[in-house]
C-alpha cells in the first residue's frame, strides 16, 4: 500500500494528534476521515483479491495434475499474500514431489505449518487467510478535539411498547347527529277559526 504526498501529510497530522492531543480545525478532520475511508477500502479490496485468489488455487487443485503449473504459481502467489497451506495443499504437493518448483513449495509450507502448529500449541491464534476479515470502520477519528460527538448523530428511534388496556387512548364519541331543515325551521301552525257563540246558534 503506498500514500501519496497529500495523504502522508494527514498521516503525520494525525500521528501527531494521536499523541499530542489538540484542537483542530473542521478540514483536518476531514481530511483524516477521508483517509481513513481510503485505507479501509484498500483493505477490502485487498480481502477480496485474496478470497479470489485462494478460490482459484482451490479449482486448480482439484484439477490436478493437469493444472499443475498453473498450481504451483497460484500457491507461490497465495503464500506471498499470507495464505495458510493446509492438508490439500500438502497432499497436492507430495503427489507433484517429482516437480522441482512443487518440492521447493512443499518444503516452504512444512515450515509454515510448523509454525502455526506452534503458534496453536503456545495458545496464539492464526488468521485464516482464506476467510479474510475485513476491518470494521475507523470510528475512532470521530472522537478528535472539533471532530463529531455523539451528542450530533442521529438518535436511534425507540422500539415502540405494547399499550396495556389501561393505556389504550379511550374510543372516539360518536358524531352527533346532523338536524333537519325541518327541525331548524319549522312550519308555522295556521291559526284555528274561532267557534260561532252560542247566541248565534241559538237564534237560528
Amino acid at each position: 500500500m503506498a500514500f501519496s504526498a497529500e495523504e502522508l501529510r494527514v498521516l503525520r497530522r494525525a500521528l501527531a494528534l494521536a499523541l499530542h492531543p489538540s484542537p483542530v480545525s473542521d478540514e483536518d478532520v476531514k481530511d483524516c476521515l477521508r483517509l481513513a475511508e481510503s485505507v479501509d477500502e484498500a483493505v477490502r479490496e485487498g480481502a477480496r483479491l485474496r478470497a479470489f485468489l485462494v478460490a482459484d488455487l482451490a479449482r486448480y487443485r482439484a484439477a490436478l495434475p493437469g493444472t499443475a503449473s498453473g498450481y504451483l504459481g497460484l500457491l507461490d502467489d497465495a503464500l506471498g499474500a499470507g495464505y495458510q497451506p493446509g492438508a490439500d495443499d500438502l497432499a497436492a504437493l507430495r503427489a507433484l514431489r517429482g516437480n522441482t518448483a512443487a518440492a521447493a513449495l512443499l518444503d516452504r509450507c512444512r515450515i509454515l505449518a510448523e509454525r502455526a502448529v506452534r503458534a496453536r500449541l503456545a495458545g496464539r491464534a492464526v488468521p485464516a487467510p482464506a476467510r479474510p476479515v475485513v476491518p470494521a470502520s475507523r470510528t475512532r477519528l470521530l472522537a478528535l478535539p472539533g471532530g463529531l460527538d455523539a451528542t450530533d448523530e442521529p438518535a436511534a428511534p425507540k422500539p415502540s411498547t405494547p399499550r396495556t388496556p389501561s393505556e389504550r387512548p379511550a374510543a372516539p364519541e360518536p358524531p352527533r347527529p346532523v338536524p333537519t331543515p325541518a327541525e331548524v325551521f319549522p312550519p308555522k301552525r295556521r291559526p284555528e277559526t274561532p267557534a260561532d257563540p252560542p247566541h248565534q246558534l241559538a237564534a237560528g
